[in-house]
């Protein structure tokens, strides 16, 4: 497998590549901005979108989807439940001081055990609702990777003081459906360095 994690944007959030070396088919996970350098990453590859992932609706993380579409046709895919927080979009933008970007519902929804799906790659979406109400992690247990978004972090957990944050229910999702993962999965959360949930389930003080 071919992956680049990168930093973009204002707020650095992780954006993720995945592609197979194979049949050169790619997923790219929150394109949040510096799109021209998605796609030089991708070219030197010599991958080709399939799809367009997005954990969460959060600007940082969303702002750049759909460019990123209108340059590759690639479908948009997040949980229809951050729907409201596309509609309060230019919102976001004032939080930052920064132009409103066109966000788009998506192509296709995202929900609890969906199967995600290109040649060569298979990963299932894990709905992790609490930092948003429509965060989903992205697990591929062949590779024991798991891209949490903004729901786990190394040390730490998402916040839940923003518009659809629910911290009780952030620490079940995790729970529930993050530290029931191998402890030796590798955790890519939204910001930040990389953990894994063994790490986090001994060591996390929010998950004690």
């Amino acid at each position: 497998m071919i992956r680049e994690t990168f930093p973009v944007g204002l707020l650095q959030c992780n954006c993720t590549i995945l592609g197979d070396e194979t049949t050169h088919e790619a997923i790219v996970v929150d394109p949040g901005d510096e799109i021209p350098r998605i796609l030089a990453l991708l070219a030197k590859h010599s991958l080709v979108v399939k799809q367009i992932l997005v954990t969460h609706a959060h600007i940082d993380h969303i702002a750049g989807a759909q460019k990123l579409k209108q340059l590759t046709g690639a479908p948009i895919l997040y949980n229809q439940n951050d729907l409201p927080l596309v509609a309060m979009m230019d919102i976001q933008a004032g939080w930052l001081g920064v132009a409103t970007p066109a966000v788009s519902p998506p192509d296709a929804d995202l929900a609890h055990r969906q199967r995600v799906h290109i040649d060569g790659l298979d990963g299932e979406i894990l709905h992790t609702p609490g930092h948003t109400q429509g965060s989903v992690c992205l697990y591929l247990p062949a590779q024991s990777l798991l891209l949490a978004g903004d729901t786990l972090f190394a040390g730490t957990v998402g916040r839940t003081d923003l518009p659809g944050g629910d911290g009780p229910m952030l620490i079940r999702s995790i729970h529930d459906r993050l530290l029931t993962l191998p402890d030796a999965t590798v955790v890519i959360p939204g910001h930040g360095g990389a953990t894994s949930i063994g790490r986090e389930r001994q060591d996390n003080p929010f998950l004690q």
